[in-house]
């Protein structure tokens, strides 16, 4: 069964980790896929390809989502090749951990713009044509983090946080409209990034979760899937912990 058969998803930073799972797992429901790539034209055209495979049309864009003229350029080349967009996928984002006493302002900032700025700026963008669909499911991925804290990360968590009061707060606006707004706050989720990781460092994590094991792209994707879909349109305003129970 095709759950996302005959929508439209835009997905920000897709062409690798948790996006490009997000992206695979929606074309897989029958979605078409516009999504972005900051940096690799080279991955954005592969990605292209291999979405395309499972029989939807997909296009890849080089774009920034933290810069506020491009994330409105962006829709509206979105909208001018796809005709509408009924999913928007805010998962844009970067690290600069480091502990707060060393924490530059720079670092601050690149994290603020790249995780927070953008979910603002690419929401902002959408609500226009979604206002006059009358629907739409926006998505934005906040973390566990953004919830409990973490050492070490206190731009990423602020970013993470604020996040999940967006989402609220558009649920509560654009409810009326059935536009629905949601988070996702993803755990320990095993990706290219955590492979370069100590082993021992990352089998302790494990350890450390109810469930005994890392989360996958697909675990994010799987509930991705689901708040795109028309089996949650009752459900808005919300965070969903795909954390393994760390949270617990």
């Amino acid at each position: 069964m095709k759950l996302l058969e005959g929508k439209t998803a835009l997905i920000t930073g897709a062409s690798r980790g948790i996006g490009r799972g997000i992206a695979m797992k929606f074309a897989e429901h029958g979605a078409n896929i516009a999504f972005t790539y900051l940096s690799s034209i080279e991955k954005g055209l592969a990605l292209e390809k291999e979405l395309e495979a499972f029989g939807i049309k997909a296009k890849g864009y080089q774009s920034d989502a933290a810069d506020f003229k491009a994330a409105e350029e962006l829709v509206n080349a979105v909208i001018s090749d796809f005709g509408t967009v009924d999913v928007l996928v805010n998962n844009a984002g970067i690290t600069r951990d480091t502990l707060l006493m060393r924490m530059s302002e720079q670092q601050w900032d690149e994290v603020m713009n790249a995780n927070l700025k953008s979910v603002f700026n690419l929401t902002k963008a959408i609500t226009k044509p979604m206002l006059k669909q009358r629907k739409g499911s926006i998505i934005n991925m906040s973390s566990v983090v953004g919830i409990k804290g973490n050492a070490g990360q206190s731009n990423y968590a602020a970013s993470k946080a604020g996040i999940i009061g967006f989402t609220k707060s558009i649920a509560l606006e654009l409810g009326s409209r059935n536009i629905r707004s949601n988070a996702i706050a993803p755990g320990f989720i095993e990706t290219e990034m955590t492979a370069a990781l100590d082993p021992k460092v990352v089998e302790g994590w494990r350890e450390s979760i109810p469930l005994k094991r890392g989360g996958t792209a697909d675990d994010v994707a799987n509930a991705t899937v689901f708040l795109a879909s028309d089996m949650s349109t009752y459900i808005t305003g919300q965070v969903i912990n795909v954390c393994g129970g760390m949270l617990t």
